[in-house]
């Protein structure tokens, strides 16, 4: 059997339609079909009722779906699961972490961490918030490190994964400044066109704490998005240059605050406080990830 088979029967398991699916995979209709056959060939079974439109899941079908589910689910966990098994007697950690916290948090924390334990090689990987959670869920990395609000609870605290907070951070809304050093854009005025919003896409775990906490106001205020990203220091540089209001971690934009070139777009409520916390892989144990989440947590007992 190929495994890719098992991608093309959920892909039409999901419309019943053939040609759709065939899209879906990038292939043509017969192909598409032909690969289907093969897959009930193999098992000796009829897994669709063709003489419906859409197609329908027989009831062997039905069962063979959460069957292809989870061997795909356990096919993605195997290159994380051998990464663990070589972690075993390896010094080198895998961590995970926002691209926010990357450039700001991360280096300081570290050094904090060196004067409890021995750090050795780390190996980091700076992504998008759901790609950290993606990379955790498959074993790939045996630390991740984000922001988190919650109201807006992401993949790790739904699956499960211990975690401790090991800073703050407060987003706030901030504007450039006009020649006044006054906001050029406030949330409380109105403006002919909608107040301008530099927003977060999808993949952003900051858009998605801003959402959850601000989304029915800022659609009550005719909010208009003129510009959108996943990088929050891709949102700071159009702030300052006047483009619009964006939601940005206080530990990113410290100095442009500072020094003016951002100012707060609006009041105290419009703020989010955020804990930075460390989550953990459970299963990925070695004696360097132990040491290492051990001083994380003695950490966060001397800052209570």
């Amino acid at each position: 059997m190929n495994l890719s088979w098992l991608d093309d029967f959920l892909a039409l398991a999901a419309t019943g339609n053939f040609s759709r699916a065939a899209d879906e995979r990038h292939m043509s209709q017969p192909a598409f079909s032909r690969r289907i056959r093969a897959l009930e060939e193999w098992l000796g079974v009829e897994l669709f009722d063709r003489s419906t439109q859409p197609a329908k899941l027989t009831e062997t079908g039905q069962w063979f779906r959460s069957v292809a589910q989870d061997m795909l689910a356990r096919v993605a966990r195997v290159p994380g699961e051998a990464c663990a098994v070589a972690d075993a007697n390896s010094a080198t950690l895998r961590l995970a972490a926002t691209h926010a916290l990357s450039f700001t948090f991360l280096p300081p924390w570290l050094r904090s961490l060196e004067s409890r334990t021995t750090v050795g090689p780390i190996r980091l990987v700076s992504d998008v918030l759901p790609q950290c959670e993606a990379l955790m869920l498959q074993s790939r990395v045996q630390f991740v490190l984000c922001h988190a609000y919650g109201q807006a609870q992401g993949r790790l605290e739904t699956a499960g994964y211990p975690s401790i907070k090991v800073g703050h951070d407060v987003l706030i809304p901030v504007t450039g400044a006009d020649n006044a050093g006054r906001p050029c854009h406030r949330l409380d005025d109105a403006e002919p066109n909608g107040i301008p919003m530099l927003d977060y896409s999808t993949e952003s775990g900051i858009g998605r704490i801003v959402r959850a906490v601000h989304g029915p106001e800022l659609e009550r205020r005719s909010v208009q998005p003129v510009f959108t990203a996943h990088l929050a220091t891709v949102l700071k540089t159009m702030a300052i240059d006047g483009r619009g209001i964006a939601w940005l971690p206080n530990t990113l934009m410290q100095d442009e605050l500072a020094s003016g070139r951002l100012v707060v777009a609006g009041p105290d409520h419009w703020r989010i406080d955020l804990d930075i916390r460390l989550y953990r892989d459970p299963a990925n144990v070695s004696s360097t990830a132990d040491a290492f989440w051990q001083a994380a947590c003695q950490g966060e007992c001397d800052a209570s």
